[in-house]
């Protein structure tokens, strides 16, 4: 029963920091978009704010492990 547990938590932290991640980079992407056809000089600075919530997932990852290294 402890291990089953421990799993549900780990698919949490991966999960919601996932969900967390789509949404913002939903967000992000869609102003982005309407900045890159206002001004395309701004492409690279777009692409990096779209890459930064990648990192939630990346902390969710960690918290996993670290969930299942227990």
């Amino acid at each position: 029963m402890e291990k089953g547990l421990i799993a549900i938590a780990a698919a949490i932290a991966i999960g919601l920091s996932a969900l967390a991640t789509g949404w913002a980079q939903s967000k992000i992407g869609s102003a982005g978009v309407g900045t890159i056809a206002e001004k395309p000089e701004l492409t690279g600075i777009v692409i990096i704010l779209v890459a930064i919530p990648e990192t939630m997932v990346l902390l969710g990852f960690v918290v996993a492990y670290l969930i299942l290294s227990q």
